[in-house]
């Protein structure tokens, strides 16, 4: 093919988000259900077109997050995850996806955007055990976003993103046992954490509690990168997600 016979194919660009939050010790994806064709009544992750040729993919992120959620990207940590163009994943045509990952504690009750007649907090296991079905590719996307946190977890200070400015070193773990998927064990969970230089710091204050000692607060430390890392204990069955 010769430059002057080229032409550039027709091609739509999407941003889709991938909300993860902490919800009664379990983690949850935010969905939307759809009130559109294609896909109409069905789940789906919150996203759309960029709004112009002008629009910086990022932005769209930040202005799906406002329009489909009523949130603001500065609370949340947000990463790109990941881009999608296998050629049939939306019936409307060409559509290649650009896939945020975005995490915070405690976010709200959703809003549902224009496109969407309802949205909600949904248990990530039930998306990934297939008791959810969703709309077009998401949820590989969201199995693809619940990888990655799992694996920065590890290796870098992710876990206090779940967090409020102070927590106890006992919710650290109940994120960590969330996002993993498993139970860990506490004195070894422990040793690990403050074995982790820079990983947190102490708060200066504790929490009263009905009864036992006053539990130790901690927060965020300096250090975005754990060394040594807090390695996933391996599984029977990586396919599962308790």
């Amino acid at each position: 093919m010769t430059e002057e016979s080229w032409e550039p194919p027709a091609v739509l660009i999407a941003v889709d988000l991938v909300i993860l939050t902490l919800r009664e010790s379990a983690l949850h994806v935010l969905l939307v259900r759809r009130g559109i064709e294609p896909y109409a009544g069905a789940q789906a992750l919150p996203g759309g077109f960029l709004n112009n040729a002008g629009e910086d993919v990022e932005a769209a992120a930040h202005r799906e997050l406002r329009e489909e959620a009523n949130l603001d990207a500065s609370r949340l940590y947000l990463e790109q995850l990941a881009t999608y163009g296998t050629p049939d994943r939306d019936p409307r045509g060409r559509v290649i996806s650009v896939a945020y990952l975005a995490i915070a504690p405690g976010l709200p009750e959703p809003v549902a955007g224009t496109d969407a007649v309802a949205a909600s907090w949904q248990p990530v296991h039930d998306v990934l055990a297939g008791h959810l079905e969703l709309a077009f590719d998401h949820r590989q996307i969201v199995d693809d976003g619940v990888k990655r946190a799992r694996e920065k977890m590890e290796r870098s200070s992710l876990a206090t993103s779940f967090c409020g400015d102070t927590f106890t070193i006992a919710e650290l773990q109940q994120v960590y046992e969330a996002v993993w998927g498993l139970r860990l064990d506490p004195r070894n969970f422990y040793r690990k954490v403050q074995a982790a230089s820079g990983f947190i710091i102490p708060a200066g204050t504790d929490r009263r509690t009905t009864k036992g000692r006053p539990a130790r607060l901690f927060r965020a430390g300096p250090s975005t990168r754990l060394h040594p890392p807090l390695i996933r204990p391996p599984q029977d069955d990586e396919g599962d997600y308790p």
